[in-house]
């Protein structure tokens, strides 16, 4: 066999063994799609999503670049398939010569209710404050802009929790003295609010943007973004009005945001970063973007890849299960554009992660 044919047919085989590699992990996905191909800002992150009785909808913060004064939040909603055209719901207008950035939407649909805009204004994470907005037309029309009270952020980043008793739970954190998770809880829908104190100490775990999951003997897990190499996880007993120590959850953390659901089946899935911190670096790479799926918390299985190209970075993923039992995850692609995969989680084919790592087939 001459070189040249050699050589064709070790490209032929590692070329099939790299699309087996690829096709392995998107088992599950039934649809990928940008929401937009261009907008009105260059930049964008921090997506969100809800079910409304009219449909899915959306919302990120989109401007010129993080942190700079037009950053505002966009809408956005899914009607036969395809993504509308986004507008502006909030902004961080103070008056005529004062505007800040906005940050990090979340949304959330009341049952039976209003959907609510949780988000943030100020010139940075560390000097931020929550505001809220409502609509009852899902997102047609919103309500003026409401100021939560002083020391209160309402979810940070990823969606409330409504538990049982009728509270809802909001996982967040602050960034002011040290990285600190604490929990923001409402029975009114926003009107009246209560909260813990910090529940780490960030001197071993630096800790924010929570996730809360739940189970039916009534505990709650959150798994949390970390400096600490680590997505970090904590288990409450009381509806989270206090929570174990801090621990590794199992799975890396690049210090990057992540999201997670209790799916209808009781299982527990997890959207990130399967990248740990280097040591003596302030962060890892942004890619790939993984899913992981457990039955306890505290064994995971990897099910899916969603990017693993080395371009720029795939992050900040939301994700939810709607009524017809379909996993809907929106994240930021590049800081581009935001993207919206569609998974089957009966269809996802799951293999154990063992010591942190992302498992060959």
């Amino acid at each position: 066999m001459s070189r040249k044919i050699l050589t064709l047919a070790l490209l032929t085989i590692m070329g099939l063994s790299l699309q087996a590699r690829e096709g392995r992990w998107k088992k599950g996905i039934v649809d990928a799609q940008f929401l937009y191909e261009k907008d009105v800002y260059p930049s964008c992150h921090a997506g969100t999503l809800a079910e409304t009785p009219d449909g899915l909808v959306a919302a990120w913060f989109g401007g010129t670049y993080e942190r700079h004064p037009d950053v505002t939040i966009r809408f956005s909603k899914f009607k036969n398939g395809k993504w509308s055209k986004s507008v502006e719901v909030a902004n961080g207008v103070i008056n005529d010569t004062l505007r800040y950035p906005t940050w990090n939407p979340v949304l959330y649909q009341v049952p039976g209710g209003d959907l609510l805009l949780f988000y943030k204004v100020g010139p940075k994470p560390s000097e931020w404050w929550g505001v809220m907005k409502r609509s009852s037309d899902n997102g047609e029309t919103w309500s003026k802009s409401q100021k939560l009270p002083d020391g209160y952020i309402g979810p940070v980043k990823n969606k409330p929790v409504l538990l049982e008793d009728g509270t809802l739970i909001c996982p967040s954190s602050t960034e002011g003295n040290g990285w600190n998770v604490h929990f923001e809880f409402t029975k009114d829908w926003g009107k009246t609010w209560d909260k813990t104190d910090a529940i780490n100490n960030y001197k071993v775990h630096s800790i924010i943007q929570p996730s809360v999951l739940t189970y039916p003997d009534g505990r709650l897990q959150i798994l949390c973004r970390s400096k600490n190499a680590v997505l970090v996880t904590s288990w409450s007993d009381d509806n989270g009005k206090t929570w174990s120590l801090t621990q590794p959850s199992g799975l890396p953390n690049n210090n990057s945001g992540t999201d997670a659901v209790t799916l209808a089946d009781g299982r527990q899935l997890v959207v990130y970063n399967h990248v740990a911190t280097p040591i003596n670096a302030s962060k890892g790479h942004r890619t790939p973007l993984n899913v992981a799926l457990s039955k306890d918390g505290k064994t995971w299985y990897a099910a899916l890849v969603l990017e693993d190209s080395e371009i720029s970075q795939y992050s900040y993923p939301a994700v939810i299960q709607t009524s017809d039992g379909l996993v809907h995850i929106i994240y930021t692609w590049r800081r581009e554009k935001m993207k919206h995969v569609v998974v089957d989680p009966d269809k996802l084919k799951l293999s154990k992660i063992v010591d942190e790592k992302w498992p060959e087939k």
